[in-house]
C-alpha cells in the first residue's frame, strides 16, 4: 500500500523568500515537514518539498507523491531521462536547478514512487495543508511572527478520491511507465528500445511460445 504524500513550495515574490511544506499521510499518524530560505525561487522550493518528503522514507518504500507543480512531476516522469542521457543537459544548455534535480533523481530511483499532479487550491485537503506549511516555512525564514502550533489548522487526511475509469487508467499508465523504466534500466537499455525488443520477441514467439515461456517462469518461481 502506497503512503500518500503532498508536497508544495513557493516564493513571494519569485525569486525571493520562499518556503516548502510536506504532508505525509502515514498510517500511524500524519507527519508534517516544512522549511524555507530567504533567497530562492518557486521551482527550487517545489523541488525541495519533494526531496525532503522522500528523504523521510527508506529505500524501497512505496509512495504516491502528489504535487501541484507540473515542473516537478514532468521533470521526473518525462524530461529527466533525456537530461541524463545528454549528461544533464537540455537542448539549450545545462539543466536548471541541477543540484536538486540530481538529488531528487537519486532519492526517487531508490524508492517506488508514483508521481501524481493535483490542481492547486482546488480544495484537496492535503495540498491545502502543504501550501499552508510552505507559507509557515517562508515566514520562519524571514524571521516574521508565525502563529503558534495550536492556531494552525489541524492536520487532516484527505479522503481517497473516487475511483472512476479515467483515474484508474491514469494510475495504471503511471505504474506501467514506472515498471518499464525499471526493467529497461536493469537491462541497460532505454525504455523505448526495451519495449521495441519486447514487442519483436512477442511477435517471434507467438501465443504458444509466450505460453511456454510463462509456464517455464512459473515452474522456476515455484
Amino acid at each position: 500500500m502506497r503512503t500518500i504524500v503532498y508536497a508544495d513550495g513557493g516564493c513571494d515574490p519569485n525569486p525571493g523568500p520562499g518556503g516548502w511544506g510536506a504532508v505525509i499521510q502515514d498510517p500511524a499518524g500524519t507527519i508534517e515537514l516544512h522549511g524555507g530560505e530567504r533567497a530562492t525561487t518557486n521551482n527550487r522550493m517545489e523541488l525541495t518539498a519533494a526531496i525532503r518528503a522522500l528523504e523521510h522514507f527508506p529505500e524501497g518504500a512505496q509512495i504516491e507523491m502528489r504535487c501541484d507543480s507540473q515542473y516537478v512531476v514532468k521533470s521526473v516522469t518525462e524530461w529527466m531521462r533525456g537530461w541524463k542521457a545528454r549528461g544533464w543537459r537540455t537542448a539549450t544548455g545545462p539543466v536548471k536547478n541541477i543540484d536538486l534535480m540530481q538529488r531528487l533523481d537519486a532519492l526517487a530511483s531508490a524508492r517506488d514512487v508514483r508521481w501524481t499532479w493535483v490542481r492547486g487550491h482546488a480544495g484537496e485537503a492535503g495540498n491545502e495543508r502543504a501550501d499552508r506549511l510552505a507559507t509557515l516555512g517562508r515566514r520562519e525564514a524571514l524571521g516574521l511572527p508565525v502563529p503558534p502550533p495550536d492556531r494552525l489548522p489541524a492536520p487532516v487526511a484527505a479522503p481517497a478520491p473516487a475511483q472512476t475509469p479515467e483515474t484508474v487508467q491514469v494510475a495504471l499508465r503511471a505504474d506501467l511507465a514506472t515498471a518499464l523504466a525499471r526493467a529497461a534500466g536493469r537491462a541497460g537499455m532505454s525504455p523505448q528500445a526495451y519495449l521495441e525488443d519486447a514487442v519483436r520477441l512477442a511477435l517471434e514467439l507467438k501465443p504458444p511460445g509466450i505460453a511456454r515461456v510463462r509456464a517455464d517462469l512459473q515452474r522456476k518461481a515455484s
